[in-house]
Parts: C-alpha cells; sequence; structure tokens
C-alpha cells in the first residue's frame, strides 16, 4: 500500500510537512499502544479471575455458554477494546516516510 500526500497546495516546506506528519503518526502510535496496553490489563484481570483466556471465553461468551453476569459484558468489550486497539498500533507503528 501506499500513501500519498498532496504537499503542492499548503505552501509549506516539505521538511515541515514531513515533520508534522511524522510527529501526528507517533503521536497516534503512542496513543493507540497506552490503550492497547489498558484493555491488556482489563482482560488478564478477567483471565485471572475465571480461569480462562480471553479468546476461549469470547469463544463460550459468543457461543451463548456463559451466563449474563455484568463481567461478561465488561470482558468482552475489554476484548474488542484490546483486538481493536492492537490492530490500530501495529498499522501505526508499521508506518514509515
Amino acid at each position: 500500500m501506499s500513501l500519498a500526500l498532496k504537499t503542492d497546495v499548503s505552501g509549506y516546506k516539505k521538511g515541515s510537512i514531513r515533520n508534522a506528519v511524522s510527529y501526528a503518526l507517533t503521536s497516534a502510535a503512542s496513543q493507540a499502544h497506552q490503550r492497547f496496553e489498558h484493555y491488556s490489563t482489563v482482560c488478564r484481570k478477567f483471565e485471572k479471575k475465571y480461569r480462562m483466556t480471553s479468546d476461549k471465553f469470547l469463544e463460550r461468551f459468543d457461543g451463548g455458554s456463559l451466563g449474563d453476569e455484568q463481567d461478561f459484558f465488561d470482558w468482552f468489550a475489554a476484548k474488542r477494546g484490546l483486538d481493536i486497539w492492537q490492530e490500530r498500533y501495529e498499522i501505526l507503528s508499521g508506518v514509515s516516510l
């Protein structure tokens, strides 16, 4: 995949544009990593409490074999957050200019 940035319409020097975009990507990657770490910690607490991995939990939750405890809905949300922010972090940290 390639990304294009139209620099000819902004009036700024290419070096300044490169620095601004690099800063934005680095900041976004850092924020994604922090959110990934947060959801990872939440999932680990549930894994310890219920003695199963988050992947196994999700399989059982989606299959309807678990109850309707609030913890399970919170765990589901944390696992979804974990997966989303892990993907975003991996994407953003892999971008180079």
